[in-house]
């Protein structure tokens, strides 16, 4: 499942952040700060396996009798008028069962926007962006610090064998 693009306003905010940690005056670095500051918060995304600013998904999903997990989480609204049967649960899983092939809309996300997320999650993002700007050369493994600010927003998920 592809991930849609982060908010150009969460971006910036995440930029400006970074800036602040790296004592970045100028706007000359600014479009690889940005672009730096999308792979901190989908990295983020992926360690802790939690849709952390809120945006739009899509997914098509064939039919089927049992429920189908969405792909990404917390979902916080499914779009209304499908030929489906929908459910949230409280850990923001959404559900669907479908007689037919559907194409779903809906919008997940832990946080509204850059401020609303949790200060250990945007630390962490703030503090990889300053690492990876400072060490595009390639070190090879991130700051033990931003893995330990983001753990205990790590969602796990057990696997049938």
């Amino acid at each position: 499942m592809d991930f849609p693009p982060f908010p150009a306003a969460a971006i910036a905010a995440a930029r400006e952040a970074a800036k602040v940690h790296l004592r970045i005056a100028g706007a000359s670095e600014d479009a690889l700060i940005d672009g730096l500051a999308a792979t901190a918060l989908a990295l983020a995304e992926r360690f802790t396996g939690t849709v952390l600013v809120a945006r739009d998904f899509v997914e098509t999903l064939a039919p089927a009798r049992h429920w189908q997990v969405l792909g990404a989480v917390p979902v916080t609204a499914i779009e209304a008028g499908l030929d489906a049967a929908i459910d949230i649960d409280a850990r923001g899983v959404g559900r669907v069962r479908t007689a037919v092939r559907v194409r779903i809309a809906y919008r997940a996300g832990a946080a509204a926007g850059w401020g609303d997320l949790p200060p250990p999650i945007a630390t962490g993002v703030v503090l990889l962006t300053g690492y990876l700007f400072d060490h595009r050369g390639g070190e090879p493994a991130p700051p033990a610090a931003v893995t330990a600010l983001w753990r205990p927003w790590r969602r796990m998920r057990l696997a049938a064998a």
